[in-house]
């Protein structure tokens, strides 16, 4: 199946590496026209300028509702429309509850949850004449808290409870627009590396497919993968739902 995005204007938040490099680039593949963002200028603009064509970068502090507005604006005047948002950047920073630091909490809050307020609220508007597809990347923390990293585990929560609360706003005004999230469990991105603990190898962490084994992170692109399922029509009958990425952990307890 090919071209799933003809035709569409997509937005992909944090896209200059890890999961939405990949969904940046998918995209592409399959017909759509993608504006991406990031507080990465340099990456960026290198990225726009391998990809060419049908993409283009703005820099982006999703924290900052003045860029979104800006964001948003040059995403319409230069595409026409937007059709599809992936809220996808996000920060992980370490601290459980007794040693986790205010400063920090407030820090994941913002990048990882506001973002998605202020990027559920300017989607909605932007879509809400002609429908689309909003997609919020969450976590399998959202309802199985990681001790060490509290501050991210309540993060995740909020995008949980957020798109939620977005699908039935548009569901109850009428909107043709879905709103979904995604609830990986580890994804080996250039985040969870700089997590690592010394001694932890590539071949420790990442899940074995063939034999179901091993670790339990995915490669960013299997997630992507999952990104162009709810960003496509395939998945027009799904709105405030949850995809969870997590290989049945939810149910281990694990």
């Amino acid at each position: 199946m090919t071209n799933r995005l003809q035709g569409k204007v997509a937005l992909v938040t944090g896209g200059a590496s890890g999961v939405g490099l990949e969904v940046v680039k998918l995209f592409l593949s399959e017909g759509a026209k993608v504006a991406f963002s990031d507080v990465n200028e340099a990456a960026g603009l290198q990225l726009a300028a391998e990809l060419g064509g049908h993409s283009m970068f703005v820099r982006h502090d999703v924290s900052s509702e003045t860029d979104w507005k800006l964001v948003m604006a040059a995403v319409q005047q230069s595409l026409g429309r937007l059709d599809v948002l992936v809220n996808n950047a996000g920060i992980l920073l370490p601290g459980d509850m007794e040693t986790g630091s205010l400063e920090d909490f407030s820090r994941l809050l913002k990048v990882n949850a506001e973002s998605v307020f202020i990027g559920c609220q300017q989607g909605i508007a932007a879509m809400k004449e002609a429908g689309g597809s909003i997609i919020n990347m969450a976590s399998v923390s959202s309802w199985l808290p990681v001790e060490q990293y509290a501050g991210y585990s309540a993060s995740k929560a909020a995008v949980s409870a957020l798109t939620r609360a977005a699908a039935l706003n548009c569901r109850k005004q009428g909107y043709a627009i879905r709103v979904n999230s995604i609830h990986p469990d580890g994804i080996y991105t250039p985040m969870m590396q700089a997590s690592l603990p010394k001694g932890v190898s590539r071949e420790m962490i990442l899940h074995d497919p063939v034999h179901n084994r091993a670790g339990r992170a995915y490669m960013p692109g299997r997630i992507a993968q999952l990104v162009l399922f709810l960003a496509s029509d395939e998945s027009s009958v799904m709105s405030g739902s949850e995809l969870h990425a997590d290989n049945a952990i939810l149910g281990m307890g694990l």
